[in-house]
């Protein structure tokens, strides 16, 4: 069950020349020359309309650079006035927000650390008390869509509606060539729940890596996502904070040109095709939910022949050469081992949890 949003979309408060709404700018705001630099390279792209940059930095560990503080809100003024570019900052307490308003911050946004505390989020929304400036709330460091909803449900209640979400991955055990896994199905899922949020993703922090970006923007656009949030900086090689995944003005231009911008057609033939194969997916799903609760009653059955046997329900050996066969053949149909292995685990969850329904169950 979700509530209603009351969001006023960006296009209404926001002036593009067409979408997606791009915003570029620094992990953190250095220096002035720094800062200005930056800007009137990102100034010069066309589809760059607003300006971000880290003011307040507290870093995981103390001793790293936590930012240049209030002083540079008055550098995002001077951006302001010599670019035309809205600026925007990050703010994680009340303080923040006064002073970036009093300074004239055009918008604010809530990262991942302060998102998860409803008691911050609370305090943020109070401290903004009713002016009418956006608010962009980036998901929480664990991939915990409640806790990303709350916020933004939190905030439009206390009347804020000019907001967006910001997809920026997620922290994971798993290994993976990500900084934060992008875990799609989590942001897929809250503009299922509300399609009147706009929803911009933050390839930077996504892939920590610059040589991830491309693809991770490609991908942002194609599942239908609102915008960019990417870092940009002067002089990567120098930035004081995350600089293997910030990029040059130059290199994001580049960037920018290359994206593909797919949209709905109204070609009745591919239309038709579509809703075809699409008309064939669901068969195909039915088929295999049929196939799941078949194969679920055949494990409740070996449970209950386990039960009166008193064998364990974990066999590890039947599991590994389970395992291992099929995922050999899923490969040589065309599968990657990843997908056969997650299928697997998540069938054999709930087999298992099957199994011991059945062991604690009383016999009439």
């Amino acid at each position: 069950m979700t509530s209603a949003l009351k969001i006023i979309p960006p296009e209404e408060w926001l002036t593009v020349s067409s979408p997606p709404m791009i915003i570029a700018g620094p992990c953190s705001a250095e220096t002035e020359a720094q800062v200005m630099e930056t800007a009137y390279g990102v100034a010069s792209l066309p589809q760059v309309k607003i300006f971000r940059a880290g003011i307040w930095k507290p870093r995981t560990r103390p001793g790293a650079f936590e930012g240049v503080g209030s002083k540079g809100l008055k550098w995002l003024q001077k951006v302001k006035e010599q670019t035309g570019l809205l600026v925007t900052v990050e703010v994680a307490n009340p303080r923040h927000v006064q002073e970036a308003l009093d300074n004239g911050i055009d918008i604010l946004w809530i990262g991942a650390r302060t998102v998860v505390n409803p008691f911050s989020v609370q305090e943020i929304g109070e401290a903004i008390g009713g002016r009418d400036i956006p608010v962009m709330i980036k998901n929480p460091l664990n991939p915990d869509l409640k806790t990303w909803m709350g916020a933004i449900e939190r905030l439009n209640r206390m009347g804020i509606e000019k907001l967006i979400a910001i997809h920026r991955g997620f922290s994971f055990f798993n290994r993976s060539p990500y900084r934060n896994a992008p875990m799609w199905e989590i942001p897929i899922e809250l503009k299922r729940l509300y399609p009147n949020l706009p929803i911009i993703v933050d390839p930077s922090h996504i892939c920590g890596n610059r040589e991830l970006i491309p693809g991770t923007m490609q991908k942002a656009l194609d599942l239908e996502m609102n915008g960019l949030m990417i870092e940009t900086h002067i002089n990567p090689s120098k930035a004081l904070t995350d600089k293997n995944q910030q990029v040059t003005p130059a290199r994001l231009q580049e960037l920018l040109s290359k994206l593909i911008l797919r949209r709905e057609t109204d070609n009745s033939e591919f239309s038709h095709k579509l809703e075809e194969l699409r008309s064939e997916i669901d068969k195909l799903d039915e088929e295999l939910i049929d196939i799941l609760a078949r194969r679920m009653k055949v494990v409740e059955e070996i449970g209950t022949y386990k039960k009166v046997n008193k064998i364990t329900i974990l066999q590890l050996k039947r599991w590994n050469e389970l395992t291992r066969d099929r995922i050999e053949a899923g490969i040589k149909m065309g599968l990657s081992r990843e997908f056969i292995l997650k299928l697997l685990e998540s069938v054999h969850e709930e087999g298992i949890q099957r199994q011991i329904d059945v062991m604690n169950r009383d016999e009439p």
